[in-house]
């Protein structure tokens, strides 16, 4: 490959698979590649997130072809449910953050953050050692590709308010409720 070149050029004809299964929160949206590798879990419906999803392609694998198969994302499926009947709080499956340095460093921090508690931005900044990126800290993880699993609506602002959330403030109460958040 010449140096030029992008990085996504190779995935042309690359087969991703997707599936929208329904939860307590509404639809959502599960992307993974030939290798069972989880790429992206969006609150919505693939027509809710079409131009989202294209964009997101685009930037990062070219133009792979998007195949609807729901048997590939049994796994993940039988993992959010598992998550939502309490039945368990982490996730296990193999999954890959497309992103840049600093925003895969804040997806990153957001699994240190335990079970039915939370972080302020602040916090955030802090794990990562950029005590000073507040802003950016959120602007990353307002792009998390991982609703639920990585879990962004656990950080919470400064004295505890309930502040953007990319699915809504009434996914993050529910998600902080189910989870014994008081």
């Amino acid at each position: 490959m010449k140096k030029h070149q992008h990085a996504h050029e190779r995935c042309e004809g690359m087969k991703l698979y997707y599936d929208e299964i329904s939860s307590p929160v509404g639809p959502l949206m599960l992307i993974i590649n030939e290798d069972n590798i989880a790429l992206r879990i969006d609150f919505g419906t693939k027509k809710d997130l079409d131009k989202k999803i294209n964009h997101w392609l685009k930037r990062y694998l070219g133009e792979p072809v998007l195949i609807h198969n729901p048997d590939k994302l049994k796994a993940i499926k039988e993992e959010l449910d598992a998550y939502f009947i309490k039945e368990s709080q982490v996730f296990t499956f193999k999954y890959k953050f497309y992103g840049t340095d600093f925003q895969k460093q804040v997806w990153e921090a957001l699994f240190m953050i335990p079970y039915g508690e939370t972080k302020t931005y602040k916090d955030i900044a802090t794990i990562i050692n950029n005590p000073k990126a507040v802003r950016a800290v959120g602007g990353a993880v307002n792009k998390n590709p991982f609703s639920i699993v990585a879990p962004c609506h656990r950080v919470i602002g400064m004295n505890g308010k309930m502040v953007g959330y990319g699915g809504g403030l009434d996914k993050k109460e529910f998600l902080l409720k189910h989870e014994n958040y008081t």
